[in-house]
C-alpha cells in the first residue's frame, strides 16, 4: 500500500468569473439536517458517510455531530463552518452567480483514509457534479 501521506493533493485553479459562477459547499465538519441520520461518532475508525443538502436548506435546519473538534462556535451559528447565509447574501449582492442545488456535508475525522481517498471522496465529488449545477466549491472543515 502507498503511503497516503505523500500524495499529491489535487488543485485546479479556479479561472472563471464569480460573478456568472454557481457555489456548492462541501464541509468536512460534521454538518447534517437535524431530520438527517446523525453521524457515528462512536465508530472509532470514523463515519465515511456524507449527506446532501438541497439548495433550500434553512441554515436553522442544520446541526454537526462530530467528536473532533470544539464545534460550539458551530452549533451557535452553523455558518462558520457552513456559510450558507453568507452564500445567500453573496448572491444577492451580485458577487456569485447563484447558489448550487445540492451542498455536502461529511464527518472529516477518519482513521480509513485509503477509503476515504478511494470511495468516499470521488463519491462526494461525483454527487456534487450529478445536478449539482456548481461551478466551483467551498470546501470547509471543522
Amino acid at each position: 500500500m502507498k503511503n497516503l501521506s505523500r500524495k499529491c493533493v489535487p488543485f485546479t485553479p479556479f479561472d472563471g468569473e464569480l460573478g456568472k459562477s454557481t457555489i456548492a459547499i462541501v464541509s468536512a465538519a460534521g454538518v447534517h439536517q437535524k431530520d438527517q441520520e446523525a453521524f457515528n461518532i462512536a465508530d472509532e475508525l470514523g463515519d465515511l458517510t456524507y449527506r446532501v443538502m438541497d439548495e433550500n436548506v434553512q441554515s436553522s435546519d442544520l446541526m454537526v455531530t462530530h467528536h473532533h473538534y470544539d464545534h460550539s462556535d458551530a452549533d451557535e451559528d452553523i455558518n462558520v463552518v457552513f456559510p450558507i447565509d453568507i452564500l445567500r447574501d453573496l448572491a444577492q449582492e451580485g458577487f456569485i452567480g447563484g447558489i448550487a442545488k445540492k451542498h455536502i456535508g461529511y464527518m472529516g475525522y477518519t482513521m480509513r483514509l485509503k477509503n476515504m481517498y478511494e470511495e468516499t471522496a470521488p463519491e462526494i465529488a461525483n454527487e456534487i457534479d450529478r445536478g449539482s449545477r456548481a461551478d466551483a466549491v467551498i470546501l470547509t472543515g471543522g
